[in-house]
């Protein structure tokens, strides 16, 4: 287009926040332009949805611009999406690159591609693979493998390349750049450029195992390499295999062999072009003659042979002999090997199905009528008499028929040719087997060694032999089909206990009992009153084998069935599914409905409360008092701002008749911000219940709970509880909740300690991060309120994620905002990275490699417990450098690229009226943040862990008002317990190592009630430790949504592979 642009007036124009995200926008090919004319051009910008941009010029390089995003009035510069396309017509403009234009046919044969490359099995690439929607060019590659000759003697297979018909200078060079995703100058004339090429998938499959070739030798220190010629890559006998394959898939493959260069790479599977001609004079001997050898390459280490454009590929023993026998005719400087006429009969015998293998052979007509060349037929003849079971076989060839123990010659006037392969197999399948031996057969003498071979050894001798046995051994083997199973249900006369009852058809009543007893045993099979022998290995034995395992111990006759407490019942069905052995009866699938279905049960909902829940809300209720019905505890781990401290109101005003009839008070136990803020929801929404927080003078609080049973709710902090456990101990509760119930994730702290000790008829949690490291953190918490759904901690570690995910499912109710708020406005994030300052970056690599240095001497299993706080002050000395090195360093003069970066951040929210909350875990930074406002006589809010409960109550309350329209918070302060939603903005200056911290902080202002679009921006300094948290958080994200959402992979604390990675050392 015929209008002036550069980066400065697209950043004017714009804004450094909208232009950043327009620059990424831009890079991630999301622009797509349907007109592109010099003074006029739409285009779609393909965000999380799409929106349309035009582009106006006014004839003189000016341009007005418009797009079809809302925006707020108070917003003067353009949006994120004008500034990706005028991004685009500046590279257009600059570059000469075609802009990506949505055109028929072209275009949408690019998006079948990417439709295709997405539902590919094949994983994204690293070294330049096509993207979907491509507007790059195909770097043509061609791969041509020859012989090398070394120095030494040897020969081994080398690689070369040419890329876009340009042969590659230095092979490995081009692969590192590749690798690493950097230009390469392929030849003089032409570079490999990864914005402009990619390799089609099957190139990149060679390249990738190139690649790795590389590493594998550097990795061992091994490995040659051609100092003459940097074009070729050796390829190691270890890697051709797997390179084979890879390369017979490639579109362009050359092979150089003797002199000539053929296309393609063929792996034929028929025999070798090699005769072999038995020549026989007649009472006088002969000869065998040998012909094609010299047409042939042999390469032993590879298992290969070429020929031509093709290349065999032999097992190790033939090709072995083949090498062989060509160096035999080859020292012998003849293609002939003379044969005496003592040594024709053997000669046949042994050498000829050797042959056979590497090539055509051709025997003499009257030879070929003295020769016996039919296939084996191998007997097994199995008997069982005195309680041995006896076994001997018999080898036949046409009419020739012999014991393979017995060592005796064949006198015959014919040449028997024997299959010695299949002989050997067969007779060391029997050796394995564990038989004796006897002059002419086998026997067992040991009821396991007999399992074993009728029912592992036996099957694989049938695919060889033919297998001739006694009634009594056909009597040993169990035919029938057996279907065992288990029913459970919920018994009538207890409703708090399970029933287990054992079904096997096709196994007589009788005999239940022992094979159960066989299966506690561990035994692989069980030996039925009549003799049979019955396998206990299969999937559905196995099931109930780790049934019996975990159920607990008992007297009872199990073939009468099993009776267990609700408890412990459901904790072996955590462990098991409903399928082929495991029934579930009516009444058992009624009380997991109740359950697993809030509502299914209806408890009637507190009338004044009835107006104001929400569905989901009365959904949580329900469970609530179904858990409470059958005395089972459970974590409310809704997602943060949907109301938990609600829910939990609501049971307990449902409680208030029994609550007093019973004088047991309802305990709430929270961090000590959140004291007074749970007092303020009683008042506001049941304001009969009579609650209290427990603080003041120890006089003062034991004086109220002295007076406890005149109340409804007692509230208390964790560090107050911790105090007065004593009494607290003595005192029952009719139900205690746990609020922020990660204050005890760790099971050794002393808090994990006290809490255990609460007398309450009920306990429940309150968590939106029921894990934010380990999967011990939702063991401690479940030790707490409900320590039956799980053994102790050593037996929980054994337990794999699947079954704790099952085990757990009935008794954490957790909802996203995503599925039950479907009001809740739009929430965005962005990660704003900046380059650090020059000074910054001096400081920041001199204590980056001091720390380096320090960690090295401590990373060891002995020395790493003991030096981990050292380790982590240091890390926390390059975050404090990454957010401002005058954290820490005294009389630092210059800036930060985050502060000046925030600085801006907030410059453009203000002209965009914008609300902000920013949070940060270093309250110095805040301090120096809030300088920095006032000094512009900007109004703001201001808190941190020394806000007492009472005013961080009444900060909110101004802030949501409109008082100002900035807060600074302490990440770990303010990151629970806080309703914001009078901001519409969360900026997080700092990172921390677990991510669930930063959602809490987010979530003070995305929760329910906030009814704007809510953006979240973390900052991050690029090319630093920031980053390497960032992927830290990606790892732990995983581990939450593994457990309480499936799929995963765990991250657990900060280990030293973390810290490895973090420091690159």
């Amino acid at each position: 287009m015929n209008i002036q642009l550069d980066s400065k007036k697209i950043k004017e124009a714009c804004g450094l926040v909208s232009f950043r995200k327009g620059d990424t926008f831009f890079r991630s090919k999301k622009v797509v332009f349907s007109r592109y004319e010099p003074e006029y051009c739409e285009a779609d910008v393909m965000a999380a949805e799409d929106f349309h941009v035009t582009i106006q010029g006014d004839g003189k390089g000016g341009y007005h611009a418009d797009c079809s995003c809302p925006r707020l009035a108070s917003v003067k510069t353009d949006c994120q999406h004008i500034a990706a396309v005028l991004l685009a017509i500046l590279d257009h403009q600059k570059n000469g690159t075609a802009p990506l234009m949505d055109v028929e046919g072209a275009g949408h044969e690019s998006l079948a591609e990417g439709l295709l490359t997405i539902f590919e099995k094949e994983p994204s690439r690293s070294s330049g693979e096509q993207l979907h929607f491509e507007n790059r060019q195909p770097a043509e590659a061609c791969f041509t493998c020859m012989p090398i000759s070394l120095a030494d003697g040897s020969t081994m297979l080398g690689m070369e390349a040419s890329i876009a018909m340009h042969p590659v200078r230095d092979i490995r060079k081009f692969l590192k750049d590749v690798k690493e995703r950097s230009q390469s100058a392929v030849s003089p004339f032409f570079t490999y450029e990864p914005a402009g090429h990619y390799f089609r998938n099957e190139d990149d499959a060679v390249l990738q195992e190139l690649m790795r070739i590389i590493e594998d030798e550097q990795a061992h220190k091994e490995g040659q390499t051609l100092e003459a010629d940097a074009s070729i890559l050796l390829i190691p006998p270890t890697s051709w295999r797997r390179l084979l394959s890879l390369l017979t898939a490639a579109p362009k493959v050359q092979l150089k062999n003797g002199g000539h260069v053929y296309e393609g790479i063929s792996v034929p599977e028929e025999q070798l072009p090699l005769t072999f001609r038995f020549e026989l004079d007649e009472n006088k001997g002969g000869r065998l003659v040998v012909k094609g050898m010299g047409k042939i390459l042999i390469l032993q280490a590879y298992q290969s042979v070429l020929y031509r454009g093709m290349i065999y590929q032999l097992e190790n023993d033939d090709c072995k002999r083949l090498a062989d026998l060509k160096g035999m005719l080859a020292a012998s400087g003849t293609d002939r090997i003379p044969i005496q006429k003592d040594q024709v009969g053997f000669m046949l015998e042994k050498v000829v199905p050797g042959l056979k293998k590497l090539g055509e052979v051709h025997l003499p007509g009257g030879i070929k009528t003295q020769l016996i060349q039919s296939p084996l037929t191998a007997k097994l003849y199995l008997d069982r008499l005195k309680n041995r079971l006896l076994a001997s076989l018999e080898f036949q060839y046409d009419n020739v028929v012999f014991n393979p123990l017995e060592e005796k010659e064949f006198h015959t006037d014919f040449l028997l040719i024997r299959d010695e392969e299949k002989e050997r197999t067969i007779l060391e399948v029997m050796e394995e087997s564990s038989f004796a031996r006897t002059d002419s057969g086998y026997y067992l003498q040991n009821e396991e060694l007999e399992y074993e071979f009728l029912y592992r050894q036996l099957p694989k001798l049938q695919t060889m032999v033919k297998v001739y046995a006694t009634t009594a051994i056909r009597n040993r083997i169990f035919r029938e089909s057996i279907h065992p199973r288990i029913s459970v249900k919920v018994k009538k006369e207890r409703t708090n206990w399970l029933e287990f009852k054992f079904a096997m058809d096709g196994i007589p009543e009788h005999e239940v009992r022992g094979l159960l007893a066989s299966l506690e045993e561990k035994r692989k099979y069980y030996r039925l009153r009549d003799g049979a022998l019955l396998s206990l290995e299969s999937r559905e034995f196995d099931e109930i084998r780790r049934f019996l395992n975990e159920i607990p111990a008992q007297d009872e006759d199990l073939e009468e069935g099993l009776n267990v407490p609700m408890v412990p019942g459901l904790r072996l069905m955590g462990s098991l599914e409903e399928g082929e052995v495991f029934s579930f009866e009516e009444s058992f699938r009624n009380f997991i409905e109740e359950v697993r279905t809030p509502g299914s049960r209806q408890f009637a909902v507190p009338e004044s409360l009835e107006p104001v829940l929400r569905d989901y809300q009365k959904q949580g209720y329900q469970w609530l008092k179904t858990l409470a019905g059958y005395g089972f505890g459970g974590i409310l781990a809704d997602d943060m701002g949907l109301g938990k401290t609600l829910q939990a109101i609501a049971y307990i005003l449902s409680e208030l008749p029994a609550i007093r009839r019973t004088r047991q008070p309802a305990l709430i136990v929270c961090p000590s911000s959140l004291t007074y803020n749970w007092q303020s929801e009683f008042e506001r929404f049941a304001p009969e219940i009579k609650s209290i927080v427990m603080d003041g003078s120890k006089a003062e609080r034991e004086k109220m709970l002295a007076e406890a049973g005149g109340l409804d709710v007692l509230i208390v902090s964790y560090p107050l509880l911790r105090k007065d456990i004593s009494s607290y101990e003595k005192q029952p509760f009719s139900t205690v909740f746990f609020d922020e119930a990660q204050a005890f994730k760790n099971p050794v702290t002393q808090t994990a300690r006290t809490v255990k000790k609460i007398q309450a008829g009920n306990r429940f949690a309150l968590t939106g991060t029921p894990i934010e490291n380990s999967l011990e953190e939702l063991w401690s918490i479940f030790h707490v309120i409900f320590p039956e759904l799980f053994q102790g901690l050593r037996e929980f570690s054994f337990l794999d994620r699947k079954t704790i995910s099952r085990r757990t499912s009935l008794f954490l109710l957790r909802r996203l905002k995503s599925d039950v708020l479907s009001e809740l406005p739009e929430k965005t994030e962005y990660l704003e990275s900046a380059e650090l300052l020059p000074d910054q970056k001096k400081l920041y690599a001199a204590y980056l490699a001091k720390l380096r240095h320090d960690t090295l001497k401590h990373l060891d299993k002995d020395t790493l417990r003991k030096n981990k706080i050292r380790i982590l002050a240091g890390l926390t000395r390059l975050r404090q450098i990454c957010c401002h090195p005058a954290l820490f360093v005294d009389g630092y003069k210059g800036s930060s690229a985050k502060y000046e970066q925030l600085l801006q951040i907030i410059k453009e929210s203000r002209l965009s009226g914008r609300r902000v909350l920013i949070f940060s875990q270093f309250t110095k930074m805040l301090d120096m943040i809030g300088r920095e406002l006032a000094r512009q006589g900007i109004g703001f809010f201001y808190l941190d862990g020394q806000t007492p409960s009472e005013e961080r109550v009444n900060l909110c309350g101004r802030f949501n008002s409109g008082e100002h329209d900035f807060f600074l918070i302490s990440l770990k302060a303010g990151g629970t317990g806080l309703n914001l939603t009078g901001a519409d903005t969360v900026i997080l200056y700092d990172l921390w190592w677990n991510p669930a911290v930063e959602n809490q902080a987010a979530d003070r202002a995305y929760r329910m009630g906030q009814r704007h679009n809510v953006q979240v921006i973390k900052l991050l300094a690029r090319g630093t430790i920031e980053e390497k948290m960032n992927e830290l958080q990606d790892k732990k994200r995983n581990l939450i949504e593994e457990v309480i959402e499936p799929g995963g992979k765990s991250a657990g604390m900060l280990t030293e592979d973390d810290i490895r990675e973090i420091l690159n050392v």
